[in-house]
């Protein structure tokens, strides 16, 4: 055998061998694949209407004077007329908030529309915060305080926002029953292709979205409502589990 035809021999001799190494490595490597693959991934989840136990509601009033002293007076008043308005209503003074006065300069207006240096007068602004358990009461409360307006406050009324305060251990019993809804799927899944489920392979808690009722936004990081007060939670779980 002459050199070029020995070349030759051995270059097919290495790329047999190599073949059947590589044949062996890649067969091995897909019965592992496939033996890892010998699970299945299902979600579940689980909804609950929850009514919330807790209310914050803010109103704002403001005074305008030309003179500082005079607004603060003005503002002492509304004040005061503010505060008689929530007592009379059944509230007690410890469940009144006032926050701290804001004030306002105000300057004259040129012809040309630029403001000048001048001191037009002042804008004080006053808050009042109610926070409470007697949600229907203070809801009722929000709406009506407009009322305010004609005994000569300027009056704004915001809002009120609603919490749920046990929302922590809910939660808990919220992920439980999404488990148990990804077990049941799983279960589902598994006898329509005549497997059998296995252990638990792996958990993975998804974000909650607490909505108002029959809403169907959603949100990659969750949403919590507070605009309404009935609303409905929804827990997610993303589970792995074994097949046999």
């Amino acid at each position: 055998m002459n050199n070029k035809n020995f070349t030759y021999v051995l270059v097919a001799l290495i790329i047999g061998i190599s073949f059947t190494i590589s044949s062996y490595f890649l067969s091995n490597g897909l019965i592992n694949l496939r033996a890892e693959r010998k699970v299945i991934k299902v979600t579940g989840s689980a909804k609950k209407q929850l009514r919330s136990d807790l209310v914050k509601w803010t109103g704002m009033y403001s005074v305008q004077a030309k003179d500082l002293k005079e607004a603060y007076k003005l503002l002492e008043e509304s004040q005061k007329k503010v505060k008689d308005y929530f007592l009379s209503k059944g509230l007690s003074e410890k469940d009144l908030i006032f926050s701290s006065i804001s004030t306002q300069t105000i300057y004259e207006m040129l012809p040309n529309g630029l403001y000048s240096t001048k001191v037009d007068s002042y804008r004080l602004v006053q808050s009042i915060q109610i926070t409470s358990k007697d949600v229907d009461r203070i809801t009722e409360l929000s709406r009506q305080s407009t009322e305010l307006i004609n005994l000569g406050v300027q009056f704004e009324s915001f809002a009120p926002q609603y919490y749920y305060t046990k929302l922590a251990d809910l939660k808990v019993d919220m992920l439980s029953l999404a488990t148990k809804d990804a077990i049941k799927r799983a279960q589902q899944i598994a006898e329509s292709t005549g497997i059998k489920v296995g252990s638990l392979r792996s958990a993975s808690m998804g974000v909650f979205q607490i909505t108002p009722l029959y809403s169907t936004d959603v949100s990659d990081y969750g949403i919590n409502d507070t605009s309404s007060v009935d609303k409905e939670i929804t827990a997610i779980v993303n589970c792995e589990f074994a097949i046999k």
